[in-house]
């Protein structure tokens, strides 16, 4: 019987092979892309899942209230972690983390490599194999170092890197270090990353000798393991003797302050993050929030894909039903049930997904690289292959097979034997439906077109935004040679001086737009002014930083070369002014280690964090035993490209080893932008199979309302009907849904577009116009689908249509 079945299936699938072919290759489009996203979503909700104790493993940050309300801080200082271990009950283990990059050199490579100084507990914490070398206590000397299987393939080749000494750039000089492990390549869905791994003390020596002992000074990230059992909340309440003790003077003086405490009443409160919500944290808005809004979203986009592909193909399959009426009705004339019509047409149905189903796995395959490429991401298809993920993902095919195909099926079965042999296809009961499931198909194209244009406008004016600083003529790049910072700049600036192109060089000891995705990096520093508590991001710079950043000073001076007394000057922007609260600014100091500053000038704010986050206190700082380690150079606006290419021609000759890493900022800043971005393409790329989806669905509408109404267009034309008011009769109906659907989405896309805008400071504002612009898209594509058929229709000889009555 079932062989009857599939013969029959095939049969009438090749001859209506243009139906067939239409309905297969919208589903496999969409299977295929539902696929892709699908496997995007899994891959970052998989982050940092693969640690053997990744459920007792935190971050750890504090809650303090400012001047600005709630603040988050995940930097801690030097004493902080193992004071925290010591003091307070739970804490299994504990490291510190920071990283940076350092010059490695092995005979005659020198290599920059991506470094990650932490703890001895770090490897008993968190799951990174030691495939070589010493498995228990690779770091536990200052002198060790541990690196990637790959780090150690480009220093070594084929040599065992276990016992060879390499040498670090360390403050001017080259320091040994012995290789005494090599850690198994980390997967690509971690969120921490390296190539080579040193003791924490191992640091810069003159820099962390400032910080020992020093809870005012906070540089580097803490990561914890709870004791088994334990809950975070439970946890976070016992801190509070540790934070009261060690931070007494700072919740004193929020409290003299009027600061508003948190959400328990607290003043400074450590909390703690699950190592798997830190890719997904916002750090940037007071209290922590975690924000998987990227992944589900796509994984949002992927079932609204596949549902207007399943509306799409109900639609289509009622639409084409007509054709078949009398082959119903004679089939039920000789005895077939309405069992064996349902199981007949359904077998069809089945037969189309299953083909949709294996090419669109292979049109999966085939895009995967230009969605690697699209995204930048390592998703793979391997990582679908997960039990739990697989029985979900067959569960869901059976689902939507036995729906999108047994609708249609138990609709043709269920007509009557009259109505099919006189042809005609009665469907009004199922019109709410129809019509409700076009209504959404709309819906969901008109949110999509919305969020992206709203996406658009935001990314757009966040990528112009004036930041107060050039980020279009400045070259940005680390002097990661052997030369110290000084005698680099020094070089540079001789090499360059006779280029036209080149307006002034100078230094500082972090890069606007350079970190992990391109976020910016600063210390930060508390102090004591005047019995206040005060707290300001610090950025130690060359003399000629302001002007070679065009920054604007609002008040006093910059910084000058040859005036000595300036490496006890600073240099504050309007934010720290305000937070200081001074009459006369320029007559204040900062007292800091014993030394006092000199409070030289006030420059206007300007944004040296990502755009999602308020314009916070900072202190520039002369320092002339500093450690600056990064240059900056402006260029002339004429001859980007020459200008570019001197400085890096100037770099090689100074450095011909060390290769260049220049950009210009505004390339930088547009790094802080790729979420952003990757969510244009994602919501845009789903709007543009949405509208063509829908629109499938809508030609198939129109194709079912015609062969309906056939006979009464033939009759209103012989009546004297003009091809227009045909036309208009045949689609005010199909744009009435396209309104509804405007009406129905526009608010709900108002809501959540607000609702995202919420996270940036800067934003745009809401236009009716944007939202206007979506509807008149969707309108015009629909009038457009549906013009083809309805004219045809409008147009055709009456004769044909009434021949039978």
């Amino acid at each position: 019987m079932f062989k009857n079945y599939f013969k029959i299936a095939l049969r009438n699938l090749w001859k209506n092979r243009t139906f067939t072919a239409l309905n297969v290759v919208g589903l496999t489009v969409a299977f295929g892309v539902a696929l892709l996203l699908g496997m995007f979503a899994v891959f970052q909700l998989s982050f940092d899942r693969f640690h053997d104790h990744g459920d007792t493993i935190y971050k750890v940050y504090s809650e303090d209230s400012g001047p600005y309300g709630i603040e988050a801080n995940t930097s801690k200082s030097e004493p902080f972690a193992a004071t925290f271990r010591d003091e307070v009950t739970g804490v299994d283990k504990i490291t510190r983390y920071s990283g940076s990059g350092v010059l490695l050199t092995y005979q005659d490579k020198q290599l920059g490599m991506g470094t990650a100084y932490v703890d001895p507990d770090f490897f008993d914490m968190f799951s990174f194999p030691i495939v070589k070398g010493d498995t228990k206590n690779p770091i536990t000397s200052e002198s060790s170092v541990a690196m990637t299987e790959q780090a150690a393939k480009r220093i070594f080749g084929d040599e065992n890197p276990i016992g060879q000494t390499v040498t670090i750039l360390r403050d001017e000089e080259e320091v040994p270090f012995n290789v005494t492990a090599i850690v198994e390549d980390f997967p690509d869905t971690s969120s921490i990353g390296f190539d080579i791994v040193l003791n924490f003390k191992s640091q810069n020596e003159h820099a962390y000798a400032r910080t020992v002992g020093r809870w005012d000074m906070e540089n580097h990230e803490v990561y914890m393991q709870l004791s088994e059992g334990l809950k975070p909340e439970q946890f976070e309440k016992s801190t509070a003797d540790f934070t009261q003790l060690h931070y007494k003077n700072e919740i004193d003086n929020a409290k003299r302050d009027g600061f508003e405490p948190n959400a328990d009443g607290l003043y400074r409160q450590i909390k703690v993050l699950p190592l798997a919500d830190v890719r997904f944290a916002n750090f940037n808005q007071g209290v922590v929030s975690v924000n998987r809004t990227m992944p589900y979203l796509v994984l949002g986009i992927s079932f609204l894909i596949l549902f207007i592909a399943c509306v799409n193909f109900i639609n289509m399959s009622i639409a084409k039903s007509s054709q078949r009426l009398r082959e119903i009705g004679m089939r039920k004339t000789l005895g077939a049930n309405k069992k064996q019509l349902f199981f007949q047409f359904w077998g069809e149905s089945i037969l189309v997904f299953l083909m949709s189903i294996g090419l669109g796995i292979l049109l999966a395959v085939v895009l995967l690289p230009y969605f690697q490429t699209l995204f930048r991401t390592q998703a793979s298809l391997a990582t679908l292959l997960n039990p739990s993920l697989l029985i979900l993902l067959i569960f869901s095919v059976l689902l939507i097979t036995l729906i999108a195909g047994g609708y249609p099926a138990l609709l043709m079965s269920r007509l009557g034997t009259l109505q099919s042999l006189k042809g005609k296809l009665q469907v009004n009961g199922k019109n709410r439906l129809r019509n409700s499931l076009m209504v959404l198909q709309f819906g969901i194209a008109i949110l999509l077109i919305s969020g992206t244009l709203v996406l658009w406008d935001q990314v757009e004016f966040m990528r112009t935004k004036d930041l107060g600083f050039n980020k279009d003529q400045v070259i940005a790049f680390p002097l990661n040679g052997k030369l110290n910072d000084q005698k680099a700049i020094e070089l540079l600036r001789n090499t360059l001086q006779d280029k036209p192109n080149i307006v002034s060089i100078t230094a500082s000891n972090n890069i606007l737009g350079i970190g992990k995705d391109g976020n910016r990096t600063t210390s930060v520093l508390g102090f004591e002014h005047k019995g206040r508590g005060v707290d300001t991001h610090m950025l130690v710079v060359d003399a000629d930083y302001v002007e070679t950043l065009d920054l604007n000073i609002i008040e006093g001076r910059s910084f000058r070369k040859n005036l000595v007394s300036d490496s006890l000057s600073v240099i504050i922007n309007e934010a720290m002014a305000k937070q200081m609260n001074e009459e006369d600014i320029l007559a204040s100091q900062i007292t800091l280690d014993d030394a006092s500053y000199n409070i030289v000038g006030v420059i206007e704010d300007f944004n040296f964090q990502e755009l999602d986050q308020h314009i916070a206190p900072m202190t520039l700082f002369a320092l002339p035993n500093w450690n600056l380690r990064n240059a900056y150079v402006k260029v002339t606006s004429q001859n980007l490209e020459q200008a570019y290419d001197d400085v890096k021609t100037a770099w090689n000759t100074i450095e011909p080893n060390v290769e260049f890493q220049g950009s210009f900022l505004n390339e930088n800043i547009e790094r802080t932008l790729r979420n952003e971005r990757t969510m244009i393409t994602m919501i845009g790329s789903g709007s543009i199979l949405a509208i063509i989806l829908s629109c499938i669905g809508l030609f198939a509408m129109s194709l079912l309302i015609v062969a309906q109404r056939r006979k009464e267009i033939g009759v209103r034309k012989i009546v004297g009907a003009s091809v227009s008011a045909i036309t208009v009769l045949l689609t005010k109906d199909f744009l009435k849904l396209v309104v509804i659907a405007f009406l129905m989405a526009t608010p709900i896309a108002w809501w959540t577009m607000n609702k995202w805008l919420q996270n940036y400071p800067y934003r745009i504002d809401l236009n009716i116009w944007i939202f206007l612009a979506a509807g008149g898209i969707a309108v015009l594509i629909a009038m457009l689908t549906i013009a083809v058929k309805t004219i045809k229709a409008a147009t055709s000889n009456p004769v044909e249509s009434l021949r039978t009555e």
